[in-house]
């Protein structure tokens, strides 16, 4: 039992030293030998858990888009209104960005880049499932606006990443008053 859990605080170690030096330095200067290096293991190590850098970035990916999934739909249900729905969805998500920084963080970065492979992006899509189709009801209850899932996302999800980030680097701070503001101008974005 021992030695399961240390190979589960190894890996561990691996995914938190992947998130930290993408997030410092981006996806190209954070070789596998520094990885090892921030988590204190050997380099050979790595490869016992993951087949090289891309999956260990896939997976790792795929596991903080699971995270951050669950958190988010953790307390709805299908049989919510639509703007109910969204509006717990939405603050949930906001929550999640400003508590788990570092994962949210990632996650922005891997939105932006082609390191994540298809199969994984798809994967991670599919976390997104009780949002698609939340915004499916939606439409088809004319309460929101016709438009694919990838533009309701583009304005009404992607703006908390812009603003984490700005925050992040000391532009702005996001109180609880941007909150509400933020989710009201992401509703008035989508609705009909």
């Amino acid at each position: 039992m021992a030695k399961l859990q240390k190979s589960k605080d190894k890996r561990e170690a691996l995914v938190k030293a992947t998130i930290c030096l993408v997030n410092n330095d981006g996806f190209h200067a954070a070789p596998m030998s520094k990885i090892a290096k921030m988590a204190n293991i050997s380099p050979a190590t790595i490869y016992l858990f993951f087949e090289g850098k891309q999956d260990l970035v896939n997976q790792v990916y795929i596991e903080v888009k699971a995270s951050f999934s669950d958190y988010a739909f953790e307390t709805f249900t299908d049989d919510m209104d639509v703007e109910v729905g969204f509006e717990l969805i939405w603050k949930r998500i906001a929550h999640f960005k400003l508590k788990e920084r570092e994962e949210a963080m990632f996650l922005a970065q891997c939105d932006n880049t082609p390191m994540i492979d298809e199969p994984s992006r798809k994967e991670g899509i599919k976390h997104l499932q009780p949002l698609l189709d939340l915004w499916h009801r939606g439409k088809e209850e004319g309460v929101l606006k016709p438009v694919s899932d990838y533009l309701l996302y583009a304005y009404s999800i992607n703006p908390l990443s812009f603003l984490m980030l700005a925050q992040h680097r000391g532009e702005c701070v996001i109180t609880e008053k941007t909150i509400i503001e933020a989710y009201q101008a992401a509703w008035d974005s989508i609705k009909l």
